[in-house]
């Protein structure tokens, strides 16, 4: 334990060692695909007889071989594959393994078209025709188990947040939240005239800002995080990140922005002056005739493959009670507009009816009402909800145009009834039968969090998030997480 400038006392555990082994470890990754994509090209070469050649191709690799593997790994380095702050989050590190790849690649033809070099062509485009995902599938892996251990309390970064206690909540509250980024507490640092002994979010003070540089080495920061209100200009700022030059503390300034995607942010340094540049919002986008033409085409194609199983669950359902097959229920969707949105029934005819006692037994307060085990779902309607498989028939809502394969939920008017200003802006999408609070988690998210993510949707729509979406969402349903 230490002493900071308050009294207060700091534990002094030390930060994970792994964290400085893990550009070695992606450099062990990157080896071993190589070697073993490279035994694949050869393999794959010989037998499947691509531009045969007089040329034995196990003889021509054996200086080349090595050499090609030398040549790719020294481009990702040149790259920035291995630098540290690009591993655990974010889509740079994929980008510049892409790209340090093609590069590669490229060289390599002109290298060996320079010299005269009977490089095996077959072996040239299995080699970096696989070579690339696998590369990225590798990378994509160290970050699963990376964010995983995270997620388990381990292999993570103490960092100390420094600005008023507004802005130290704020962001603390996103870390908390974000528990794969690896981010561990360790205090707080105010501005010299707040004397509070702690934040309202309960993180404790451990001096003022002034004090960063010592009260960092003391706690043993890895990372320090300045808010708003952390220093009273920049020459201060300047002299903080020199002062902790020696110390292999990482300097993280933190805008007064949020929920906003990397594709909108461009820091564009003016004079020395870094200016953060924040494009509009993207769901204008959203509603242009790209993405409804991927809605029309996946639904259709999905209203095919799922043809079987739409027909057995709809005759379990009629089997069971002899009710109706499908639950129309009206929704609101884009720009307000209400629809009939189906579902295969899961709950017992008189469902409704049974509502407003649920609500008083449970203390329901508004926002979307489910809970578990309710004793409204019927036999068929446990595993129909289990894999989602009730909302299925929402590919019809989907190929009408009433919803999107990815959007919000489709919210009840009542919900639209209480919504703000804010909220609101949720309406200005189609909804979807999935989306980001699905694959985060669906019902096991509050009502501000799922709000926050529907949000967060909608200003930073892309068609490269929907299809992120659309995948996550094979692995939500599988697992089963928080759907009941």
């Amino acid at each position: 334990m230490s002493l900071t400038s308050n009294g207060r006392s700091v534990a002094s555990r030390p930060p994970s060692r792994f964290l400085h082994y893990l550009p070695a470890t992606a450099l062990l990754i990157d080896t071993v695909v190589m070697v073993v994509i490279g035994l694949v090209a050869i393999v794959g070469r010989r037998e499947l007889g691509f531009f045969r050649s007089s040329v034995s191709v196990e003889d021509s690799l054996s200086v080349a071989g090595p050499l090609i593997i030398l040549g790719w790994l020294l481009m990702l380095a040149l790259r920035g594959s291995y630098k540290t702050d690009v591993f655990g989050a974010g889509t740079d590190e994929f980008r510049r393994v892409f790209n340090a790849s093609l590069m590669a690649g490229g060289l390599t033809g002109v290298g060996c078209y320079l010299v005269k070099f009977d490089l095996s062509r077959g072996f040239f485009m299995l080699a970096f025709g696989l070579g690339v995902p696998a590369l990225l599938f590798g990378r994509a892996g160290l970050r699963a188990a990376l964010q995983g251990a995270r997620r388990r309390g381990g292999l993570r970064q103490r960092v100390l947040l420094t600005g008023s206690r507004s802005h130290v909540d704020e962001i603390a509250s996103v870390l908390r939240r974000e528990t794969w980024l690896g981010y561990e507490i360790v205090g707080a640092l105010t501005p010299e005239y707040d004397l509070s002994e702690e934040t309202a979010s309960g993180i404790p003070v451990l001096g003022n800002t002034d004090d960063v540089v010592k009260l960092a080495r003391i706690s043993r920061a890895d990372t320090i995080l300045f808010a708003g209100g952390s220093t009273g200009s920049s020459n201060q700022l300047r002299k903080v990140v020199w002062e902790l030059e020696q110390s292999h503390v990482q300097v993280v300034v933190v805008p007064s922005v949020t929920d906003i995607s990397s594709d909108r942010v461009k820091v564009r340094p003016v004079g020395g002056l870094p200016l953060i540049h924040i494009d509009p919002p993207t769901w204008l986008d959203a509603s242009r005739w790209g993405k409804r033409a991927f809605d029309i085409a996946g639904s259709g194609a999905l209203i095919v493959l799922f043809a079987p199983l739409l027909m057995l669950s709809a005759f379990q359902v009629k089997a069971h009670d002899r009710g109706p097959i499908f639950f129309r229920q009206t929704r609101t969707g884009k720009d307000g507009e209400e629809f009939a949105c189906l579902k295969f029934r899961t709950m017992v005819v008189d469902a409704e009816a049974r509502l407003a006692q649920l609500h008083e037994q449970s203390g329901y307060s508004g926002g979307l009402f489910k809970m578990k085990d309710d004793p409204r779902i019927t036999a068929p309607g446990k595993w129909l909800r289990r894999f989602s498989i009730d909302e299925l028939p929402q590919l019809f809502n989907v190929f009408r145009g009433d919803m999107s394969l990815v959007g919000p939920r489709p919210p009840l008017p009542s919900e639209v009834a209480d919504y703000d200003d804010d909220t609101i802006r949720r309406l200005r999408v189609r909804p979807g039968m999935t989306g980001l609070w699905q694959v985060s988690g669906r019902s096991d998210l509050s009502w501000h969090e799922a709000i926050r993510l529907d949000l967060y949707y909608v200003d930073n729509w892309s068609m490269l998030q929907d299809l992120s979406i659309l995948a996550r969402t094979l692995g939500a349903v599988t697992s089963s997480r928080g759907a009941y």
